[in-house]
């Protein structure tokens, strides 16, 4: 089987800032991508808010981004992961290309634009209802188009299509835009943008193509018909992560739990961008995660490779397991450093840092010195000073 130390799924912006890390700090890095590098930012027509960038289109950024990270050589390969699984404490990433085995794993699959779930829409589908303005934009030249939503990309997206509709609809279900005030003014100062405020659509209809909208004013509770030629559906976002199953803790809708390092609930994945259950979905906040992910999967796997050489590999180890946080332990630490030097096989390990690691040997509390057979405990002992440790390895 292959394997990896560092598996990044996704190439988006998280993704690829993660692939830059990861490779500067020396990880062979491996990315895998079923779809068109730069993750979402390629359907963007406009970015103004990547600092130090004043503009610049969505694919030209995320062309930059894949320039940048192939200039330190990851390996980019183009796959869709079915799962994840852990086997005999092996993460397993398997794709439609086979099953790769990772030291570590960084989810940076995203997310994607919800859908209404109206009668219609899957119908038209690709016959006049698009969640793409950037694609699909260009094919309504002339021609009447309705904007479904009220945050930032419904009325950024609305905002674009004038470039190409007569006239552009903004359907929103409230009376006020979450978008951000500078878009608002914008979009309310477009003689091409009427907003329909209170109404959602109940139905999107036509014949080959899209030809209306059966809208509903939830305040008056009246229905009526609005004549289009294309519908944009910005309605939210979902996030890309159905292949997890419940493997790691997620918030409702599916947004994976991360703690600061980008640690999901499960040693050695992590989660970088969109995907995450966060505050805000941007390109910067996307490569910030990346950042600290690969930085913290950097560090996991040094730190997995230390406790394998000292814990789970060899014949025979003394292991000294304590709590960095406790004042008392580190002072027993400082005095027990000096039997590291008359006794090869004994490593002191900080099992505060470890956490997972001393919870895998079963250790209740610390401090404890263990004697270990390739990672199987012989004997144990709760150690309150350097006698107590001296006793436990024999010498005097």
């Amino acid at each position: 089987m292959e394997k990896r130390e560092l598996v990044i799924i996704g190439a988006g912006p998280a993704g690829l800032t993660a692939a830059i890390y990861g490779r500067r700090s020396g990880l062979d890095v491996l990315v895998l991508e079923k779809g068109v590098p730069g993750g979402q930012i390629n359907l963007t027509d406009e970015i103004e808010n990547w600092t130090g960038v004043i503009h610049a289109s969505g694919p030209e950024l995320a062309e930059s981004f894949r320039k940048h990270a192939e200039h330190f050589g990851p390996e980019f390969r183009e796959a869709e992961v079915q799962k994840i699984e852990i086997k005999d404490g092996s993460k397993l990433v398997v794709t439609d290309n086979g099953t790769i085995e990772a030291e570590a794993i960084i989810v940076a699959t995203g997310a994607k634009f919800k859908k209404l779930g109206v009668p219609g829409e899957e119908e038209f589908t690709g016959r006049g209802v698009s969640y793409c303005a950037v694609c699909d934009g260009a094919f309504f030249e002339e021609q009447e188009v309705a904007v479904i939503g009220g945050g930032n990309t419904a009325v950024e997206e609305a905002l674009y299509l004038t470039q190409f509709a007569s006239k552009v609809y903004i359907i929103h279900r409230r009376d006020s835009f979450r978008a951000d005030k500078v878009a608002v003014e914008r979009a309310m100062t477009n003689d091409k943008i009427e907003v329909i405020w209170n109404t959602v659509v109940k139905e999107i209809a036509g014949d080959d193509m899209v030809t209306h909208l059966v809208l509903h004013n939830v305040k008056t509770q009246e229905d009526s018909k609005l004549p289009v030629a294309g519908v944009f559906v910005f309605v939210g976002m979902e996030p890309n992560s159905k292949f997890l199953g419940d493997m790691v803790d997620a918030a409702p809708g599916g947004w994976i739990k991360t703690n600061e390092k980008m640690e999901t609930s499960v040693e050695g994945i992590f989660a970088a961008g969109d995907v995450r259950d966060k505050y805000l979905r941007q390109v910067i906040t996307a490569a910030g995660d990346g950042a600290t992910a690969a930085m913290a999967a950097y560090a996991y796997i040094a730190e997995q490779l230390h406790l394998r050489q000292k814990v789970f590999e060899p014949e025979h180890a003394f292991i000294f397991l304590y709590s960095s946080i406790d004042e008392a332990q580190m002072s027993l630490v400082s005095q027990l450093e000096e039997l590291t030097s008359h006794v090869k096989d004994l490593a002191l390990i900080d099992g505060y840092k470890n956490a997972r690691m001393v919870e895998k040997l079963g250790v209740k509390s610390m401090p404890v010195l263990l004697e270990l057979s390739k990672g199987n405990i012989l004997r144990s002992e709760k150690i309150e000073s350097l006698e107590d440790a001296r006793k436990f390895i024999g010498i005097n």
